[in-house]
């Protein structure tokens, strides 16, 4: 079974991520081609690096980064819930992805955004940063519009907004899982 991480990409207090982490769970647990799982960085509390030696060496010594790379080793896949901060993803995300490094590799990964642009930018930073850990992301994508989430703090009508955005989401997880399945095949000695 393919085992597929939603990862919540802000740890910040009043954060959106999370909500919309559960949105896109909820959209998933009916499948059965994947299991899927919430990943919150803010479980890990993962300082700026601590730890002496480049993670594409994988020796890692604090119990933090160990947790963490048995996560993220365990997973097949990933889906990434991004804010977009000033043009880019969450310093907690860019932080939490450069923690480890061989247990990103030749795996694949789609992106749920949010923020200024719809996020598209810190989505577009992302994909230059998979590239790098060698991780083969989709070109299917969620953006969600500003107004969509500005609707929670209006007293609106947030998921109306949100189902709006479901076709989006299944195809994005259908391109998701089919590279899954390829690379998972690639990946067997």
């Amino acid at each position: 079974m393919l085992k597929v991480g939603i990862i919540v990409g802000s740890t910040r207090p009043g954060r959106k991520a999370a909500a919309v982490a559960k949105w896109v769970h909820d959209l998933l647990k009916s499948r059965d081609d994947a299991e899927f799982e919430i990943v919150d960085i803010e479980d890990y509390k993962l300082p700026l690096l601590d730890e002496p030696v480049p993670p594409i060496m994988h020796q890692y010594g604090k119990a933090h980064t160990k947790s963490w790379s048995e996560k993220i080793a365990s997973l097949d896949a990933y889906i990434f819930v991004t804010p977009e901060y000033n043009y880019g993803t969450s310093a907690v995300l860019k932080n939490a992805i450069d923690w480890v490094y061989p247990e990103w590799n030749r795996k694949a990964a789609a992106f749920v955004s949010y923020g200024s642009a719809m996020g598209a930018r810190g989505i577009q930073q992302l994909r230059e940063t998979m590239i790098e850990v060698q991780i083969a992301p989709v070109r299917s994508s969620v953006h969600i519009p500003v107004t969509t989430l500005w609707a929670h703090f209006q007293g609106g009508d947030v998921d109306k907004g949100l189902a709006e955005l479901e076709k989006q989401a299944q195809t994005m997880i259908d391109d998701l899982l089919w590279w899954t399945a390829a690379l998972k095949t690639a990946r067997k000695p």
